[in-house]
């Protein structure tokens, strides 16, 4: 059984998620059930997947026995492994949120909700270009539903606007395959890694054009300048637990990047290495300064929340552009330091804004909260942790980055990710300040946070404390990682044979451990 592990989170979700679209007549309380059971086997899937990919060895799973380059394949390693765990963790906590009532206020919300779920997994796991464009079109497709469950105008607009621009990015997304069909003859991102090392000048042009084309479909995932407008109003206008599961949609975009050109253009593609990281490193430094002005200008929890998932996107798409093992290693602490932190803040906002009553979400003077002191220490918690202060782990993860750049880099970098830490934490304070200190003399009242909310706000931030007290065994494994993506060879030979692999590249350095 241990060699279908790999396949079982994108099955599982399919299969109970479909279920769940089909029974409409089954009780609410099932339904939560059986999504919450087949959540907490996907987390337990992927503890075993993380353990299989710690011994170093590159797995594939070949669906139909079709080999490779041939047919589809799942592929294993440390990187797929640790983004399945966090979208199974994160999951798992933002559907526990959502039982306690949201999941109600429309239609076929676990069914959608594990759909997505699928679509991620697929994407983090997929070693085909094709099926990577098919898990991205699933996961959207879910998303655009969950985007407007409960309804309102506020969701409704934000929807139209978040599923034209994505509607573009397939588009493109499709023609970059076509592109790079065209030139290569195959979509196998490990076939694709070789062949474009012996592509004659002429080739070399289209496979760049699609190279960059993909690039530009990606950064629109990850919501990079300028292709970022799409997020604040999506992630604003959502509902809680919807949100928390979106503060990883961005993540597959800075995955996607870090997987195709670590893989295809490597040193070994010639004129081709490295294409588009240079890019990614002044992107990267604009959506921070975009960010900074977002987060400033914020009237709203939520959207504070998002521009602070837009300060994560571009700190995040800095280290990408740096292009060192220090620095993929330092971006993928962050990364999950930023996912379980926002995705937490976006569930705490809600409560928050449940026990505020008209005022809800804005920043403005309101009556008291009637759980002020628990739901005052999680925003400190959390927000700290965003804006990098110590000790929490968002500053862990921004000192690494800072010390994995070149000096020449540092002149740059050091300024904008300290200002923008400091524009975050004024924000937050005065977002704090006017929610938690600032409220009339009414009584409060709303709805208390209760067990189901309180264990899944509470979980996803209280990472900020947990990534700091298991921050040394983490960053051996995120640089373990970044260490193996640094040398694709194992990758190559484990998908393609050692003895395909020499025929059509420069010698390959490594073993498949």
């Amino acid at each position: 059984m241990l060699q279908h592990l790999i396949v079982l989170p994108i099955v599982l979700p399919l299969l109970v998620g479909a279920g769940l679209l089909l029974s409409r007549a089954t009780s609410p309380t099932l339904r939560r059930t059986v999504s919450l059971v087949a959540q907490a086997l996907m987390v337990a899937i992927a503890i075993a997947l993380v353990v299989q990919a710690g011994d170093g060895t590159i797995r594939y799973y070949a669906l139909g026995d079709w080999q490779p380059p041939f047919g589809i394949v799942l592929v294993l390693d440390r990187l797929s492994a640790t983004m399945v765990l966090l979208s199974s963790l994160l999951g798992l906590l933002a559907c526990l949120y959502a039982t306690a009532g949201i999941d109600e206020t429309g239609s076929n919300f676990h069914g959608l909700f594990l759909l997505q779920l699928m679509g991620i997994n697929g994407a983090f796991l997929t070693g085909d270009l094709f099926n990577l464009f098919v898990f991205f079109e699933v996961l959207l497709i879910a998303s655009y539903a969950l985007l407007l469950h409960g309804g309102s105008k506020a969701r409704t607009l934000s929807a139209l606007h978040y599923v034209v621009l994505n509607l573009m990015g397939s588009a493109f997304f499709l023609i970059a395959l076509g592109i790079l069909y065209g030139v290569t003859g195959t979509l196998n991102m490990a076939d694709m890694a070789v062949i474009v090392t012996t592509l004659d000048p002429g080739r070399a042009g289209l496979m760049e054009a699609g190279g960059l084309l993909l690039l530009v479909v990606f950064g629109l995932k990850a919501a990079m300048l300028p292709l970022y407008f799409w997020l604040p109003r999506a992630y604003a206008a959502a509902s809680a637990p919807v949100a928390a599961l979106f503060a990883i949609m961005t993540k597959v975009g800075i995955y996607s990047i870090l997987r195709v050109y670590s893989l295809i253009f490597t040193d070994n593609a010639g004129a081709l290495a490295d294409l588009g990281r240079d890019w990614l490193w002044w992107a990267g430094l604009a959506t921070l300064v975009v960010a900074m002005l977002g987060v400033l200008s914020a009237r709203d929890l939520r959207t504070l929340v998002a521009y602070l998932v837009m300060v994560s996107v571009g700190t995040l798409l800095t280290a990408l552009g740096m292009n060192t093992i220090e620095a993929d290693s330092a971006l993928l602490f962050y990364l999950i330091h930023s996912t379980l932190v926002t995705g937490g803040l976006f569930l705490l906002v809600d409560v928050v804004a449940g026990q505020r009553g008209k005022a809800g979400a804005r920043i403005v003077r309101s009556r008291p909260l009637l759980q002020a002191g628990l739901l005052g220490g999680l925003f400190l918690i959390g927000t700290a942790a965003a804006a990098g202060l110590p000790p929490f782990s968002g500053a862990i993860g921004k000192a690494l980055i800072l010390a994995s750049a070149t000096p020449e880099q540092q002149i740059w970098l050091w300024p904008l990710l300290l200002l923008a830490g400091l524009c975050s934490l004024v924000a937050c304070s005065r977002a704090g300040s006017s929610v938690f200190w600032r409220t009339s003399k009414a009584e409060p009242s709303g709805e208390r946070i209760g067990v189901a909310r309180g264990i899944a706000t509470g979980g996803l931030i209280s990472a900020a404390l947990m990534l700091v007290i298991f921050a040394g065994p983490l960053a051996n494994w995120t640089k373990a990682t970044a260490e193996q993506l640094s040398n694709p060879a194992p990758y190559l030979e484990s998908l393609l044979g050692k003895d395909a692999a020499p025929e059509t590249a420069p010698p390959l350095k490594g073993d498949v451990s």
